[in-house]
Formats: structure tokens, sequence, C-alpha cells
């Protein structure tokens, strides 16, 4: 498994510091958030996407994901959400990201008509990603939280270029076991995204392995079904900004994965 972290967790800060840091805590690659907000955005020309490129180039960093802000599921009308697929597919294809993070964001609205939508935006964006060499990953998320949820929706698009994302907190929230999810997923899984939070009611982000999220199991099924994806730390500081800042947690942080993947191999 190569070891990645986000910067949601270093909001704004320069590229070429973001990576920097991963290569000197021995990351092997980032999750860059790609907001308005951040240096990295849908928005960004053609030079300064050369320039992102060469900073994590110069260090030998991989750009894992595009982390972006698509919601597939989302009441309205279809255009909108594929063309904004089709854009970030567009930005991670230059970049050299091999994924772009999605999120569902059907909250309010049936099941039934938030997978349908989910569904038929993501098999529209998909041959363009593919084309790309990019794959759309669902993450685990707000109206599909879990493991079920997020493969009930990628049953029905049944095409190249998109999978999904594992993020480790909400089906555990949602009552889901590990277990479940990686078996629901595991055809699908493009990267996993680790954290930790003081329980189910405090949601507050943690230092890796202070908390109660089962880190242990996820990483011992991912290593057991010898699956080599990414494993992205996210560690939400932007919307918790009063928790220990990111750099100084980045080391610790890639000690307990190593050892984690250790004890499971």
């Amino acid at each position: 498994m190569k070891l990645a972290f986000s910067t949601l967790g270093v909001s704004g800060l320069p590229v070429p510091q973001v990576a920097a840091l991963a290569a000197e805590h021995g990351y092997h690659g980032v999750e860059l958030r790609t907001h308005p907000e951040e240096p990295v955005h849908p928005g960004l020309d053609a030079a300064g996407r050369a320039a992102v490129v060469e900073a994590f180039r110069a260090v030998r960093v991989e750009i894992a994901t595009v982390a972006g802000y698509v919601r597939v599921a989302e009441a309205g009308p279809d255009e909108p959400v594929v063309a904004g697929l089709r854009e970030l597919s567009r930005l991670a294809a230059d970049l050299g990201a091999p994924f772009v993070r999605v999120f569902p964001g059907g909250s309010g609205q049936a099941p039934a008509e938030a997978d349908a939508a989910a569904a038929r935006r993501l098999a529209a964006a998909a041959p363009y990603a593919a084309g790309l060499g990019v794959r759309l990953l669902l993450e685990t998320h707000d109206s599909h939280p879990t493991g079920a949820d997020t493969a009930r929706v990628l049953a029905d698009v049944q095409a190249d270029g998109v999978g999904a994302i594992w993020d480790l907190m909400h089906p555990w929230l949602g009552g889901e076991e590990p277990a479940d999810t990686f078996a629901a997923l595991a055809p699908h899984l493009g990267c996993v995204q680790v954290k930790d939070i003081a329980s189910a009611e405090d949601t507050t982000p943690l230092p890796l392995g202070d908390g109660v999220l089962p880190l242990g199991e996820c990483v011992e099924l991912l290593s057991r079904s010898g699956w080599e994806g990414w494993l992205c730390w996210e560690y939400e500081r932007h919307w918790y900004p009063q928790v220990a800042p990111l750099p100084g947690l980045l080391g610790p942080a890639r000690d307990h994965l190593m050892r984690l993947l250790a004890d499971a191999a």
C-alpha cells in the first residue's frame, strides 16, 4: 500500500510546501483538496497546472487523488453535474492523478431517486474520464454513507472509469462493520481514507490511534486481501481549526500506519 495525506489538514498551504511535507515525512503521495479557496482547483490555468506537476515531481511525490466537490446524487438537472465531473477529470489528467473524488450529496431525496441520479451521471461522465486514464471515485459519505449504499450505485453504472473511496468514518457511524464495508467495495476500491475521532457523538479529528475508529481492522482487511491502493490520512483541520496543526503529526501518523501494516503482514 502507498501512504498519502489530504491537504484538508493544511488548507491554503502553497503547493511546494505541501509536496515538501510529504517528502520530509515519508509519504508517497498527497490527496489534493480542489476547491476555489485552495491553490489547486478546476479554474487553474495551464501554467498553474504545470507548476503543480513540477512541484511534486521535484520531490518525487505523487498526486494520489483530486478531491472534488461535485455531488452526483443531488437534485437538479444532470448537465451541470456531468460537466463538473468532466472538468475534474481533465484537471486530474493534467496533474497526473489517477483518481477524482466525488460525493453523493443526495440527502433529502428518496433513496431510489438519489441512486438513479448518481448512476446516470457517473455513467455519462465515465467514458470521458476513462479516456483520460482517470477514475471517478464515489466516497462513502452523506446520503450514501455505507459500503452497501455506495456499491448499490456502482452496480447500476457498470462502466469503466468509476470506483469507490472508503472513508472509514462514515460506514462506521452508519453501523456497518469494516468487513462488510470492504466486501461491498472491494471490486471498486481505489482509495481508502483513514482518520480517527473522539466518539460517534464527537467527530473532532484526533491523531491516528488516539480515537475510536477501527484503524487496525481496516488495515488488516486490506493487507490480507493483497490490496495495493492508496491509504490516505484525512485530518479535517479545515473544519476544526482548534485541533493540533497537521505538520507536526505527519511523522507519528506514518509510523502508526506502518506499525499497523507490519502487524497485519
